[in-house]
């Protein structure tokens, strides 16, 4: 490295699928690691998990319930670059998969 990196960059994946989070998360490192000076961190989040109770029969039976579950997995990955280089059109052209949802945060 020719010097310390300057700026940082969050991007903050979050999706139901946590398959397509990992494919996202390599997909971005493959097209960072491309560049020599680079560092790069991943930080996985704890999962949310949401559960919704339903009744099945509304009329007749009220013991008698079905439970659905919904998981949101999420991961930061913290990059930092020198300012000499134009990262933000390298993250842009990446094309991630639909069912991801992404924010990039600049520091």
């Amino acid at each position: 490295m020719l010097g310390k990196p300057t700026e940082t960059i969050r991007i903050r994946l979050e999706s139901f699928n946590h398959e397509l989070l990992i494919l996202s998360c390599r997909k971005i490192m493959n097209i960072l690691e491309r560049i020599d000076l680079i560092d790069l961190g991943i930080v996985t989040l704890p999962t949310d998990k949401r559960i919704y109770c339903v009744l099945r029969s509304p009329h007749v039976d009220k013991d008698s319930r079905e439970h659905f579950e919904i998981r949101i997995h999420k991961r930061i990955l913290e990059i930092y670059y020198d300012s000499t280089i134009n990262i933000f059109d390298l993250l842009s052209e990446s094309e991630l998969p639909p069912g991801v949802l992404y924010r990039i945060c600049l520091s």
